[in-house]
């Protein structure tokens, strides 16, 4: 029997966790460090009881970037082996975190099955389910029955939960007020506001947010605090309708943390280059520290097909000014679901990113790989640097499409190889390039 019931409860009443201390090691940090980050909210460890083949990783600004990737069917792509197929190769490509944002078919029979099979952590958002779920028009759902699918989503083990509790009437009388180019471009959020538009009630979530805090509580599921209002073009960036909403994100935090649930605040979107940093600080101040989640941002709107590099270039900024989790982007963002292809692109993108980012940062041992990479060059040892690649399987095939004629070279070079020339001379060797 536990003698806490979240993690952020053990962290307050000095308990340190066997998911702590699995967490730490990873961090190349003392336990009791992080016990302390997440006492104070500054770090969470998503980790519902109820997710048993959990592989715990904790998030947070001053820890290693995690990684979140996005999947699941929809009415046009209802393949579940390609989707679990995807969360395979996401695993064994190193993302911390997936989520499953199936939309069709049996949602709970694959969501049920990630939480009893995959190490890394669950995340949902509940909204999207209940459309699918409850089989009637959207205005005929009930705030009650809204509220039952977050404690459905809570008893099948997921680790986090996207909820779009920050717009609620005021924020979106100011929304329609403040003429955006975009409008909301949030699934859920455009969901939670036709609602309120068409029933005429507050938004269930913010309602009765206590009674969500109390089943994230129960089965410690994390709160992640949905950016409803998050910019979808660089126009609408940093809004009155986004910062609006990051307000009442920051009041929610606090009540979150009274009841000792683990809260991060969810983040744009799309944003100019030169406002990212500021965002990230203004996040922090409102937040008070608590985790930020960010898709991208992406830094430009005009690279469809391509936004997996737009995307990593907000996240690095992003992370490097103090975003704590990067939610990846593909290279079929804007155009459709992504296939196998796409979703390695996106996370490898989103890696590169994140360790940027953390080397920037200076997080204890981020800097050792690429100072193993180097040592590896010097020595023109392939074999090591096909090991430490980000991807070393596109690594090795590059090499294998040419070959070059010397082995300890690459056709690039060949035998005017600076690395190769360099060893040599120093070593009081001979240097020939034509000839050899």
């Amino acid at each position: 029997m536990r003698e806490y019931t979240t993690q952020m409860e053990a962290a307050r009443r000095g308990i340190l966790t066997g998911e702590m201390e699995a967490a730490a090691r990873k961090e190349q940090m003392e336990p009791q460090e992080l016990r302390e980050l997440i006492a104070e909210g500054k770090a969470i460890l998503p980790c519902n009881r109820l997710h048993t083949c959990l592989d715990p990783n904790a998030i947070g600004s001053m820890l290693k970037t995690k990684i979140n990737v996005n999947l699941g069917t929809s009415r046009d792509w209802k393949d579940v082996d390609m989707e679990l197929r995807k969360v395979q190769d996401a695993v064994k490509l190193g993302a911390e975190s997936i989520m499953d944002l199936s939309s069709f078919g049996d949602t709970r029979a694959f969501r049920r099955r990630l939480t009893a099979e995959c190490p890394a952590m669950i995340g949902t958002v509940p909204i999207y389910d209940a459309v699918v779920y409850y089989h009637k028009p959207l205005r005929e759902i009930t705030a009650e029955e809204w509220i039952r699918i977050v404690e459905m989503h809570a008893k099948d083990g997921v680790d986090f939960m996207t909820i779009h509790v920050g717009i609620n009437k005021n924020t979106a009388k100011r929304f329609k007020e403040a003429k955006r180019l975009t409008n909301i471009v949030s699934r859920g959020g455009s969901i939670i506001f036709a609602w309120m538009e068409m029933t005429g009630e507050e938004n269930p979530f913010y309602e009765h947010y206590d009674r969500i805090l109390e089943i994230c509580r129960e089965y410690d599921v994390t709160m992640s605090l949905g950016d409803a209002c998050r910019p979808g073009c660089l126009a609408d960036a940093a809004d009155i309708s986004q910062i609006e909403e990051l307000v009442t994100l920051g009041e929610l935090t606090k009540r979150a943390w009274e009841k000792d649930v683990q809260v991060m605040i969810e983040g744009p979107g799309h944003m100019p280059l030169d406002q990212i940093a500021a965002n990230m600080k203004i996040e922090q101040t409102v937040c008070k520290g608590a985790p930020f989640y960010v898709l991208g941002p992406l830094v430009t709107d005009v690279a469809p097909g391509y936004d997996h590099i737009t995307a990593a270039i907000g996240g690095a900024v992003a992370a490097a000014a103090g975003a704590a989790f990067l939610c990846y982007v593909t290279p079929a963002e804007h155009l459709r679901l992504p296939d196998e292809k796409d979703v390695r692109e996106g996370i490898i993108a989103a890696r590169i990113a994140a360790h940027a980012a953390d080397i920037a940062k200076g997080v204890k041992g981020a800097a050792d790989w690429d100072r193993a990479m180097s040592a590896a060059r010097k020595n023109l040892d392939w074999e090591e640097m096909f090991r430490l690649s980000v991807d070393p399987d596109k690594a090795r095939a590059y090499r294998a499409l040419a070959r070059p004629e010397k082995e300890d070279t690459c056709s690039m070079c060949g035998n005017f190889c600076a690395v190769k020339n360099m060893n040599r001379i120093l070593d009081g060797e001979i240097v020939n390039i034509y000839d050899e």
